[in-house]
This record gives structure tokens, C-alpha cells and sequence, in this order.
């Protein structure tokens, strides 16, 4: 079986810091490559796979700003569907802009949905229901006008994180700073249950950070700036808990599942994939505001952080992931 993975190009695939849509095109990449299958992974230049790497450019274009997106974009993606018949199946996790392809190619497409940007997109996935083959990462990420072939979570590279049984005595959020992940909740959360609380991720939202964020600063809430891979374990495995108060509805959240593999129990509000991703009193809570969440931070103590990392393990591995995806491929080609 010959495999395009066609991963976005704002980042390096897998990503230096910020860039999920790019760790899990690395994850699949990766995965399918260790199983001996013949995968091209087409991202950019600077990118790092042990399968073969086809790239129009050398950095992303977040990475380097003189370059436009946009063009870049539609060479990245061309110089893949111009190469479609090399291919018996291109896996596509660069959103919708590649589906315009699928009715002049042969080769099946693959695209899993990491989530709707808006609602204004839908009528082009909505156009190619019928080539294509659209996978969701949960089961509540779902448009009711789309035909979906499967859900498939996330998968964790889990050597990547280590378990560890006894936390430290702070809270963590870890995730973009903007008001839709809920940065300001997690410092109220914080600040009402007495406890230190650890921001780590990239600034998002300039505006939002100086109002909500930077002033409320200090010894007791700490922002460390964006936490790249050797970061990450360690500070997800020694929290006491993750805080994870999302105002939107979530398509996944990677972060939620990490820092369950590490062993840590995760509190979030309970919206979009969170009940799927958490079970409820085993794994963490699933709270719905501030108030409720800092009554739970007092019941973390019994949650078992030997029951999350084998919760996540089971259900959030890379491995599972692959298997999944290489099962899909294969009922396509049959």
C-alpha cells in the first residue's frame, strides 16, 4: 500500500511547539511507517519523518512570515494531487481546500475533520459526500449534513510521555491563550481554590492577554511561554490536576488526553468532545463553571492516576490510531 499523508505547512511537521493538525499528521506518518508500509509524507522542507518527504518549501509560513499563505498553500497541496496517481490512498489533514481535488483524481481521499473553523465551510465538504471519505476526531465534532465513513481519536506518540504516580502541588493549563480555551477561568479556578497555577502555550490573542491574563500575574499564577515536546511531560506528569475550562465546543483536545497518560486527572467544562475524551469521577470531573470546578480540585485526591494513564493508553495511543486508520484504508480499497 502506497500512502500520501498530507499535512498543513503554517508549521514543521511534527511541530517545534504550537501546531496539532501537524502532530497528528506526524503521528499517523510515523506509525504507519514503523508497520512497514510505503508513506510519503508531504509537508514542509524542515520537516522530520522516516518515511519519504516531499515539500515545496522549506519552513511554514508561521515560521517564516515573508512567505504568502496562501500561495503556499495551493503549491503544497497541487504538487500532491498532481502526483495522485502515484498513490493508492492520500490521507488528507489539511481541512477542506484539498476536496476540490477529489472529483478529477482516482486515488481515494481520506480527510479527517480536526474541526470546523465556521460553519461557512460545510458546503464543501457537503459538495464532495460523495468522493470522498470523511473521518471525525469525536463523536460530537459531527455535521448532520456530512457522511462520515468513521470516528477515529487522536492518537499520543505515548513514548513521548513518561507516567508519573506523585504530582507536584500546582494546577496546569496548558493551551493557546485565548478566551475560547478559557485562560481567564483557569486563573479564577486557581485563584478560588488557593492553589499555584502553571500557564504554559502560545498567545493567541494579543488583546485578550494583556486585558485578562498579564495583570493577574505573579507568584501564585506563573505564564512560562509556549512549552515545546521536552517540556511537556514533564510539566502535564507533575500537575496536580489540568485545567481545561473551554468556551466553545471542542472538536478533541490533545492536551486532555496527554496529561491523562501522564497520570494526571484533567477538570474541564463539559462541552463539545470532553465526555468522551474524560470519564466523569475516574479520570477527572466534568464541571460546568468556575464554582464547580474549584469544588472538584477538592475531590482530585481521589482520583486514581494509575485508572487516567491506562484510560488514555487504551484509548488515545498512536497505535490504536494507526490500526484504526490502516483498518479504514483498507475497507476503502476493498
Amino acid at each position: 500500500m502506497r500512502l500520501a499523508i498530507l499535512a498543513p505547512v503554517a508549521w514543521r511537521t511534527p511541530p517545534r511547539h504550537y501546531g496539532p493538525w501537524e502532530q497528528i499528521a506526524s503521528n499517523i506518518a510515523e506509525g504507519l511507517v514503523k508497520k512497514g508500509l510505503d508513506v510519503t509524507l508531504f509537508a514542509t522542507g524542515d520537516s522530520i519523518t522516516a518515511g519519504k518527504l516531499d515539500a515545496i518549501c522549506e519552513k511554514g509560513y508561521e515560521e517564516d512570515r515573508s512567505q504568502d499563505a496562501k500561495v503556499l498553500e495551493c503549491l503544497h497541496i497541487s504538487n500532491l494531487m498532481e502526483k495522485a496517481s502515484e498513490f493508492d490512498i492520500i490521507h488528507n489533514n489539511f481541512d477542506f481546500l484539498p476536496l476540490t481535488y477529489s472529483a478529477l483524481i482516482k486515488t481515494p481521499i481520506v480527510t479527517t475533520i480536526h474541526g470546523f473553523s465556521s460553519q461557512k465551510i460545510i458546503p464543501v465538504y457537503k459538495k464532495y459526500n460523495s468522493s470522498s471519505h470523511y473521518v471525525s476526531i469525536s463523536n460530537a465534532d459531527r455535521s448532520p449534513e456530512l457522511k462520515y465513513l468513521a470516528t477515529v481519536y487522536n492518537g499520543i506518540n505515548v513514548d513521548e510521555f513518561e507516567f508519573n504516580p506523585v504530582p507536584e502541588d500546582y494546577l496546569l493549563y496548558f493551551g493557546r491563550i485565548h478566551h475560547d480555551k478559557g485562560t481567564a477561568e483557569a486563573i479564577d479556578i486557581a485563584k478560588k481554590s488557593g492553589h499555584k497555577l502553571i500557564i504554559a502555550g502560545i498567545i493567541q490573542d494579543e488583546r485578550y492577554y494583556k486585558e485578562k491574563i498579564e495583570p493577574r500575574l505573579g507568584d501564585q499564577v506563573i505564564y512560562i511561554g509556549n512549552a515545546g515536546p521536552e517540556k511537556r511531560s514533564e510539566l502535564l506528569g507533575k500537575a496536580m490536576a489540568l485545567l481545561h475550562p473551554i468556551n466553545f465546543n471542542e472538536p478533541f483536545g490533545l492536551s486532555v488526553a496527554e496529561a491523562m497518560l501522564c497520570g494526571t486527572p484533567v477538570i474541564a467544562f463539559n462541552k463539545g468532545a470532553m465526555p468522551e475524551l474524560i470519564r466523569h469521577g475516574e479520570t477527572g470531573f466534568l464541571v460546568n463553571d468556575v464554582y464547580e470546578a474549584t469544588e472538584a480540585i477538592q475531590l482530585i485526591g481521589s482520583i486514581s492516576r494509575l485508572n487516567c494513564h491506562q484510560w488514555a493508553l487504551s484509548q488515545f495511543s498512536g497505535d490504536k490510531m494507526v490500526d484504526d486508520y490502516l483498518a479504514l484504508y483498507q475497507k476503502i480499497l476493498s
